[in-house]
């Protein structure tokens, strides 16, 4: 036979030792670009690169490549396509190929086939779902034939039933026939609907240690509602996010099988293993400008079931000291709902304050989470505070007050953003609105604390630009009746970076920071990505701006300044954000350098 003669095509030169030919016209071949790149991940020639390859090798891999070739052409949908095989560069009985040796194959796809029949036995079944679901699967007759889009099809199809009702659903494995005459393949996707139901009750398995009353007070689905795939798999992550149980799985049971015109419904069983419910932990660290500090603490996560928790905690540090007790009962009446209840003790010696304190406070609130993140969020509390108090470090001898202070916080916060740990885009604002009262030297107060928070961000090609805006506000009371502990300050990794903690704001005769009734802060940052550690590192310049006032409405007389650079890396958890900053204006005794090291970004 005489050997094929290749074609006139385009040619691309794969690496320097393969090239492939197309069809000049790109209409003959539009799916080249695809088709070129899914080869060069898969060919074994292009792994040769440049290097000097036993003759009989290069065959071998020349015979592999050109089957691959076909095969490809086949899923696109080519089944009379023909690959030409050119060997050249090789001289005749030379056991290594020379440095100009190359394979060359050229492409001649051929008509591309259309599919023909298509046919989902037994779908008819699903009565009224029908239209949906077949047109879900979305291949239709006269489509040009790709495999791809038979897998994509009948995940699709899957996933529809899935979500329809149909918890028992199968499909099987699609057939297609390829008829050359016409040129058309005939597809035939096995699937057996298996009846539509509606969700029934949730069964646990370990009844005393997590209800099934309680489960279905975290399935975002009720008795009667479809059955859905999803519903079904959020309460299982669910389950396992309560840190209770070590595996976890949710079956469907038929309890009432489907009647005509009536879904049936399915119990959903719950089978659950436990995970170690006690944990001791602590905590031992230093900080220039805090001294040592120690914690240990104890909890046992379901002391009281449903997910009852009870912590035992203390902390003992040069510049602070506590005891306390703490209970918490995680999806109370609903799903990520918290009840807390918090019993503590402590002395603070800061430098703005020291209060020596007694506190009781419980708080309900609906909690934003990394399974679901919510655009709204809410918390409302009571907090009884008895304490004695100075203003200014302990070195000062200043005198000491008692202060009996109840409040009702309450908050409410929107966050549009695309991430809860690391935004690059959107918007964030959160309100805090505290009613309280306070008994001060025989004097009773009544004041309402009130501070407002808003963040943007977005994307600026390779960067993320940041803002951030903070206001607070104390009305009703003078400063002197206020507490020292539930004034205003700011300064700190969380506020103006280049400052120590608490340190911006009015001053007092021994020159401590004693707090005011009026805040206001505000930064911008651009995080930037690098591309190195596989894109994880930023480098992110940021400037803050801040202060606090002694008037209720802000003069914004004695503004603070503070500029830095910081490193982020982010991780499976948030980013790990390192900040180093200085002041621009800063008063006498600020010092010069500061550093922050935290896990999160600063807003």
């Amino acid at each position: 036979m005489p050997a094929p003669v290749a074609p006139k095509g385009d040619v691309t030169r794969v690496s320097s030792r393969l090239s492939l030919a197309f069809p000049v016209d790109p209409a003959q071949f539009p799916e080249r670009d695809e088709f070129e790149k899914r080869f060069k991940g898969l060919s074994t020639l292009e792994s040769l690169g440049g290097s000097a390859e036993e003759v009989g090798q290069i065959g071998v891999r020349a015979r592999a490549d050109r089957d691959l070739l076909g095969k490809l052409l086949r899923i696109y949908g080519y089944y009379d396509g023909d690959v030409i095989q050119t060997i050249n560069g090789i001289e005749p009985g030379a056991e290594k190929a020379g440095a100009e040796a190359g394979v060359r194959f050229d492409i001649a796809p051929g008509p591309r086939y259309k599919f023909g029949k298509i046919e989902l036995p037994t779908l008819e079944t699903t009565g009224a779902d029908y239209p949906l679901l077949r047109g879900r699967y979305g291949i239709q007759p006269g489509d040009p034939v790709y495999a791809d889009r038979i897998v994509t099809a009948q995940g699709a199809l899957d996933l529809a039933l899935a979500e329809s009702g149909y918890p028992f659903a199968k499909l099987g494995e699609p057939d297609l026939l390829v008829d050359h005459r016409r040129e058309e393949g005939d597809l035939t996707q096995p699937v057996t609907p298996g009846g539509k139901y509606n969700f029934g009750r949730v069964h646990s398995n370990l009844e005393k240690f997590l209800s099934s009353r309680h489960l279905e007070e975290i399935a975002r689905f009720e008795p009667g509602d479809l059955y859905q795939r999803s519903l079904r798999d959020d309460l299982r992550r669910a389950i396992l996010a309560t840190g209770l149980v070590g595996s976890a799985s949710v079956t469907p049971r038929e309890t009432r099988a489907p009647a005509p015109g009536q879904p049936g419904e399915v119990a959903l069983d719950v089978e659950m293993t436990k995970a170690p419910l006690r944990t001791i932990s602590g905590q031992l660290g230093y900080d220039t400008g805090d001294g040592f500090r120690a914690e240990v603490q104890w909890e046992h996560r379901n002391l009281f079931p449903p997910e009852g928790m009870l912590r035992l905690r203390a902390i003992a540090g040069t510049k602070e000291q506590l005891a306390g007790v703490t209970f918490r009962r995680n999806n109370f009446k609903g799903r990520d709902q918290v009840l807390t209840a918090d019993l503590y003790a402590s002395n603070s010696n800061l430098d703005a304050y020291g209060a020596r304190t007694v506190a009781f406070t419980t708080t309900f609130e609906k909690l934003t989470t990394l399974l679901f993140q919510k655009p709204w969020v809410w918390s409302a509390g009571v907090e009884v505070n008895l304490s004695d108090e100075r203003e200014g470090s302990s070195d000062t001898n200043a005198p000491r007050s008692t202060y009996l202070t109840g409040a009702l916080p309450l908050r409410a916060a929107f966050d549009g953003t695309d991430d809860l740990l690391d935004p690059t885009r959107g918007l964030r604002g959160a309100l805090r609105v505290s009613p309280e009262v306070s008994q001060h030297l025989g004097k009773t107060s009544f004041y309402a604390k009130v501070q407002a928070d808003a963040s943007f961000y977005q994307p600026v090609g390779n960067f993320v630009l940041a803002a951030r805006v903070r206001l607070g506000s104390i009305q009703g009371a003078d400063v002197q009746d206020i507490a020292p502990s539930r004034r205003f300050y700011a300064g700190g990794g969380g506020s103006v970076r280049g400052y120590g903690y608490q340190l911006i704001g009015p001053r007092n005769a021994a020159n401590d920071p004693s707090g005011g009734r009026s805040l206001y802060e505000a930064s911008i940052e651009a995080r930037i990505r690098t591309g190195l550690f596989g894109g994880n590192l930023s480098v992110v310049p940021f400037l803050d701006a801040g202060g606090v006032d002694e008037g209720t409405i802000p003069s914004f007389g004695d503004i603070r300044y503070g500029a830095g650079i910081g490193l982020r890396y982010k991780t499976g958890f948030g980013p790990l954000r390192v900040d180093v900053a200085t002041p621009l204006n800063p008063r006498a005794g600020d010092s010069r350098v500061a550093v922050y090291v935290a896990l999160g970004q600063a807003f």
